[in-house]
């Protein structure tokens, strides 16, 4: 969602900001603007679009100030135009706010304010943030304690970082429910919604909890609760390379990360493989014997994390024998029925950060559920509150539409399975090594795999002018069909459902045509003769069939328009495998269709509001 970052200490510091809401624009966004301490008072841009816009605003002026603010605004309250754009100011234009989340009382505190004479310029819940502190100032408070007795008003999830032109120097930041991390440098201090903006600067972290206000300083940082009472915070050393945030010569983000799934998928299965060769998830130690008693599973997630999660479903019952649910967190958590102690819950999410899958994590911990989350982000909200993480090691992922941080996500539920069903006695440990040797070659089926993209892009430029497409799978494979369609529906704007395959005769083969392309996945397994049926249900409806199947397979080929081709491996690692061509076709009908592939329309990376 929204992105912020706030500097003090450092010189030029508009071009430092502008550069770190660079990194930030992956979160999604419609309006960008900066707030920057100067001489004479505060100066305040901001522009409705694109963050080119503001920077060629500011190109035109020398960089100023050494502390200030900037943000990019995905509109939530407020159409995304001009004014409502951030920093937001007060009356008097000597505080400005930036502001993550929603408030969700603004409406009372906006009528209050209203009748005390204030006049509002913009339609956001942000700006009531301004006039309070700014009243506060004016009745005698610094701006920490002006910010502190505001925060203490406020109800809702949300995160802001504040400026005064009364108070040089000093920058402050408010976290609760919406991510805010510190970054502890020499001769300067940052905060940021997300890690990606601190990288050039320090990988020295803190990341804030729930209640905090941190007051940053060139000389130093002060964390306290709302009531001022001083709170320790440990810091963390993020090893995070800044050049993984960079392009690299792709032409894309998204390109780059569907290219980079070998390393990443390989990285995530070594940090739980023992050299000796056996499989152990050191995380889930600390759950003890609580992990035998489990007698139910949950998967949690949003999106993309939760087609993982309706995979590692398969792989959890296959393996373990135990009955697995998968929820989507924003209905899960609002649900009458609880989790418990004998219910292990498995929020899964890239970023950590997502509101509902956190609220989902929360709730059932509450209940007394053990908590096992899957996460890409060290010290993120979901690692540092489930009892274990299984951290994925995808790296930093920018492009909106997940690629690497899915197919990780699916070797670690993989490996979740394979790590439980050995620890409840449902696998030997020599069963459970019999699997590791096909699970080291994975990256280079992938790496097999990404070498058709030449013939994938063949494909996508016969059919980028489809209207609506048809995926169809089964088994572990029909959340890929799934992803595959969200996949193409995020990035080419294009109509798309992903479809259980012999779910097909009960609706969706109504739409099949001679105009309709229908994507199946057609790879080996268990179901494989009953996908070969159901293509042939397709094709009796004159369907243009589209297979994903494994090089040479003859069977499927006589039956298909098209192949998308990959490498065969054992049944249950074909998902992480198969996902390659459908990102890769989404890709390149996005790019034919010259989309915003990186960023598209109305899409936020990290969903840290309701």
């Amino acid at each position: 969602m929204c992105g912020i970052i706030g500097i003090t200490g450092r010189p030029k510091v508009s071009r430092l900001i502008i550069d770190g809401l660079r990194t930030l624009e992956y979160r999604g966004y419609d309006s960008a603007g900066i707030a920057v301490q100067a001489e004479d008072g505060l100066v305040v841009v901001r522009r409705e679009g694109k963050l080119s816009r503001l920077e060629a605003v500011l190109s035109e002026r020398e960089a100023f100030g050494n502390t200030g603010l900037g943000h990019t605004r995905w509109a939530t309250h407020g159409a995304p135009i001009e004014r409502n754009a951030h920093p937001i100011v007060d009356g008097v234009e000597r505080v400005a706010v930036v502001h993550n989340g929603i408030i969700e009382n603004h409406e009372d505190l906006r009528a209050e304010l209203k009748k005390q004479g204030v006049t509002f310029r913009s339609d956001t819940d942000t700006e009531i943030v301004a006039h309070l502190i700014s009243r506060d100032i004016e009745n005698g408070h610094d701006l920490p304690e002006a910010v502190r007795r505001t925060a203490r008003r406020l109800v809702g999830a949300f995160s802001i970082a504040v400026v005064s032109a009364d108070h040089p120097g000093v920058l402050v930041g408010v976290r609760n429910q919406s991510p805010l991390v510190l970054g502890l440098g020499e001769g300067g201090n940052f905060l940021a919604s997300d890690i990606p903006a601190l990288l050039a600067h320090t990988r020295t972290m803190m990341p804030l909890e729930d209640g905090d206000i941190a007051v940053l300083s060139p000389g130093g940082i002060l964390v306290t609760d709302v009531t001022g009472r001083p709170v320790q915070r440990p810091t963390r050393h993020i090893d995070w390379d800044p050049v993984r945030i960079q392009k690299g010569g792709y032409r894309h983000f998204m390109l780059k990360e569907i290219e980079e799934q070998p390393a990443a998928v390989s990285a995530t299965m070594q940090a739980h493989l023992k050299p000796e060769g056996g499989l152990a998830i050191a995380a889930l130690d600390a759950l003890g014997d609580r992990l035998a008693q489990v007698e139910r599973m949950t998967f949690v997630a949003c999106g993309t994390s939760w087609h993982a999660g309706l995979a590692g479903k398969f792989y959890v019952e296959n393996l373990v024998g135990l009955p697995v649910d998968v929820d989507y967190a924003s209905e899960f958590r609002y649900r009458v029925t609880q989790a418990g102690p004998r219910h292990l819950i498995v929020p899964i999410t890239q970023s950590g950060e997502t509101l509902d899958t956190l609220g989902a994590l929360r709730d059932s911990k509450a209940h007394g559920a053990p908590i096992v989350a899957v996460c890409n982000v060290p010290e993120s909200s979901a690692h540092r509150e489930a009892d274990a993480t299984i951290l994925t090691q995808a790296g930093p992922e920018i492009g909106v539409a997940s690629t690497k941080a899915f197919t990780t996500q699916l070797t670690a539920l993989y490996m979740l399975a394979l790590d439980l069903a050995q620890r409840r006695g449902a696998m030997t440990r020599l069963e459970v090594e019999g699997r590791i040797g096909p699970l080291r070659k994975l990256r280079y089926a992938l790496e097999a795999a990404l070498r058709q993209g030449d013939k994938v892009q063949q494909v996508a430029e016969r059919f980028f002018e489809s209207r609506d497409f048809l995926f169809l799978g089964r088994g572990v494979n029909y959340p890929i069909a799934l992803e595959g369609a969200l996949k193409l529906k995020e990035i080419s704007y294009l109509h798309a459902e992903g479809y259980p395959a012999g779910e097909m005769k009960h609706g969706p083969i109504a739409l099949i045509d001679s105009s309709m392309p229908v994507l199946v996945i057609a790879t080996p397994g268990r179901v494989y003769e009953k996908v070969l049926s159901n293509m042939q249900e397709v094709r009796a409806r004159k369907g243009i069939i589209i297979a994903v199947a494994v090089e040479g397979d003859e069977r499927v080929a006589a039956l298909a328009d098209e192949i998308l081709p990959v490498p065969a491996v054992d049944e249950d690692l074909s998902p992480i495998v198969n996902a390659v061509p459908l990102q890769l076709l989404a890709y390149h009908v996005a790019a034919r269709r010259g989309c915003d592939i990186d960023q598209p329309r109305n899409l936020a990376k990290s969903v840290t509001v309701e």
